[in-house]
């Protein structure tokens, strides 16, 4: 197994990214290389620096960086030297396995439509996070960032692929499918969640239970929790804020802890035909080994292949 690691994406990178990746190749089973993707004499500076099993990691060269602030879809098609054009050409070839960046986010989804294609007559692939559960576990959530604004008939495709994923990678035969919304009762919420409801609940595809309120979140009522990115990534940032704030006042609880954005290390980008995990831009070293190794549970549950044969044999 190979997986490729964007080393110039990230607030913090190159450094934090490639202390991260030979963290990680410490973890790393033998047989699993991780393929450095970045500015050669940057990563050789580097790494001279670190001690690290040789043969567990390698080096693809990347003359340009995609910057955070730049245009997605203009920097892409006009960089495709960077880093993270280099990333999705190797994937696409199918010489990695898996593409991890804590890079333009933006970038990554452009790469992941354009290079890679979604699945089906996915319109637009969601990044779904992984929410903790009182009882140790977590629920999937998505979209949690990638698409501000959605169509009723988004939110349904969203619902479907999580429930998928759910299924081919928690190992739960039904997923049980939620909408979030702002009451249970199938009136409740904006327009375009009462017109996504009506088509959750009249489909075959998957076990909708209805919506879920905040409060619910988490106690673990659905194992997949529908919503548009806006509000998925609202969730998701004020969750790493309470942590934050938990830490400093020397608080330690099992279920904040979880909150902290370090743990998951990453979030897949479903619905493509490919491997892709995506990290925060200020991810740490610990952020990005936890990325990598949750690439390497991707590819070793061979969910992606699955979701696209479900879509291939309707």
């Amino acid at each position: 197994m190979k997986i490729a690691v964007d080393v110039m994406g990230g607030d913090f990178a190159p450094k934090a990214i490639i202390e991260g990746a030979v963290i990680a190749a410490n973890h790393l089973p033998e047989g699993t290389k991780l393929v450095l993707v970045g500015k050669q004499g940057v990563m050789l500076d580097i790494l001279r620096t670190l001690k690290y099993p040789a043969h567990a990691i390698e080096m693809v060269n990347a003359d340009d960086i995609i910057e955070m602030s730049e245009h997605p879809t203009r920097a892409f098609s006009q960089k495709p030297n960077s880093s993270i054009g280099v990333g999705f050409k190797l994937l696409k070839e199918k010489q990695v396995d898996a593409f991890c960046s804590a890079g333009n986010t933006g970038a990554m989804m452009v790469g992941s439509l354009f290079t890679l294609k979604t699945v089906g007559n996915i319109q637009r692939p969601p990044i779904a996070g992984f929410f903790p559960l009182k009882n140790g576990g977590y629920s999937l959530m998505l979209d949690i960032g990638a698409n501000a604004d959605c169509k009723p008939e988004v939110l349904a495709e969203f619902a479907e692929l999580g429930s998928l994923y759910a299924k081919f990678s928690f190992g739960i035969e039904r997923p049980k499918v939620a909408l979030l919304n702002i009451g249970e009762e199938e009136q409740k919420g904006s327009t375009v969640v009462q017109a996504a409801y009506q088509l959750l609940k009249i489909s075959k595809k998957i076990n909708f239970i209805g919506n879920v309120e905040g409060r619910d979140l988490f106690d673990g009522k659905a194992d997949v929790i529908v919503t548009e990115g806006f509000t998925g990534n609202v969730i998701f940032k004020m969750g790493e804020s309470l942590y934050d704030y938990a830490a400093e006042q020397g608080i330690k609880d099992p279920l904040i802890d979880r909150m902290n954005y370090e743990v998951g290390g990453g979030s897949p980008i479903i619905g493509i035909k490919g491997n892709v995990i995506v990290a925060h831009g200020i991810s740490s070293p610990e952020a990005i080994k936890n990325m990598i190794l949750l690439a390497k549970r991707q590819v070793d549950s061979k969910v992606t292949e699955q979701i696209v044969e479900a879509y291939e044999n309707r």
